[in-house]
């Protein structure tokens, strides 16, 4: 299914932030983390949009503060429908019930997220009943039926309890009860990432399919550039709290501009077991959110960083045709071509 030009969703200037307490005992000033900062992109209608990057990148906090499971601390998040877009982010509780319905999670572990004491078919009807979808007791069978079906899950399974079924059955029940009030965006956090590779392959199929069906868009959050690479349309990658390119699948995985994607490709292993495997090693750790290096933040891993990019934070620039970067000298080197040695140095005037 090709994805709609028009935005389902639009993300501008994204913050959230946590409060860590004082700095000191006597300090009057309060410690700030700033999980998510100053994200921008969109979703559009039919599309699956990739985010990736390191743990504790913010990927999970963007797709939840979306949402509106977690508040944002600025920026705006616009749903789009029949009229002019709607900003969820200050809305409250009240005004975002009936809007509930539009938007789901597929959360990552589909151990923890269902109900040992719920058959699945009241795990999977929860939803309808939640939002005051339907009342009539064979309207909601139907309709459990139906999304059951499409989800590989037999009738049969609909009487059992969670502690039945394998992975694989579970996440697809998770899937279900995420699709079933027929919302126009998903959140898939890390959803397959606890699954066998034969099953996460079944999964990704599954979604297709579903978007394929439905026209549903998804925010497809993992750490597998394979599994990313199969489902997305686009793909964002995100370092510390910001992101630092957004492009079209295809772009970004065979040219991409930023070296801390190409050292994330550089990690995956080639299918053929005759060419070499030569990764882009990154030293040191991924900075503490908390206390975020200034200028570019991934200057103190970067082989290619130059002092500029400890001084200046880089700006969001489009290089191509829908392709997006965060780095001062994108542009400037091919990474496929050489991977150890940077341009000469040159510094601005």
């Amino acid at each position: 299914m090709t994805p709609d030009t028009r935005p389902l969703i639009e993300i501008r200037d994204l913050e959230v932030s946590f409060d860590l307490g004082k700095r000191g005992f006597f300090s009057g000033t309060r410690k700030q983390l700033k999980a998510v900062d100053g994200v921008s992109f969109d979703i559009r209608r039919g599309e699956t949009v990739g985010l990736v990057g390191e743990s504790g990148s913010g990927k999970t906090t963007v797709g939840r503060a979306i949402l509106r499971v977690i508040a944002p601390s600025g920026g705006q998040v616009l749903l789009h429908g029949d009229g002019a877009p709607l900003d969820l982010v200050p809305l409250g509780p009240k005004a975002l019930r009936p809007l509930r319905p539009r938007m789901s999670l597929v959360f990552q572990d589909p151990y923890s997220s269902l109900n040992p004491r719920m058959t699945v078919r009241d795990i999977i009807a929860e939803p309808l009943v939640a939002a005051n979808l339907m009342r009539e007791r064979d309207q909601i069978d139907a309709r459990v039926r139906e999304i059951a079906a499409r989800c590989k899950l037999d009738l049969e399974h609909l009487r059992r309890f969670p502690h039945a079924f394998s992975g694989g059955q579970r996440q697809r029940i998770c899937i279900a009860r995420a699709l079933v009030a027929r919302p126009d965006f998903v959140v898939c956090d890390e959803s397959v990432s606890a699954l066998d590779v034969s099953i996460q392959a079944e999964i990704i199929n599954l979604l297709k399919d579903l978007q394929d069906e439905t026209g549903t868009s998804f925010l497809f959050i993992a750490h597998d550039l394979s599994v990313v690479a199969r489902i997305s349309h686009r793909v964002a990658v995100m370092y510390v709290g910001r992101f630092v390119e957004y492009a079209p699948t295809e772009s970004l995985f065979f040219h991409p501009r930023h070296p801390y994607t190409h050292a994330l490709l550089s990690a995956v292993p080639e299918p053929d077991p005759d060419l070499p495997f030569t990764p882009e090693r990154l030293l040191g750790e991924i900075p503490n959110p908390a206390d975020a290096p200034p200028g570019c933040r991934f200057h103190t891993r970067c082989p290619f960083a130059r002092p500029r990019c400890a001084l200046e934070v880089p700006d969001w620039r489009k290089l191509a045709s829908d392709h997006f970067v965060a780095c001062h000298y994108a542009g400037e080197f091919d990474f496929r071509r050489n991977r150890t040695s940077a341009p000469k140095e040159t510094e601005p005037t």
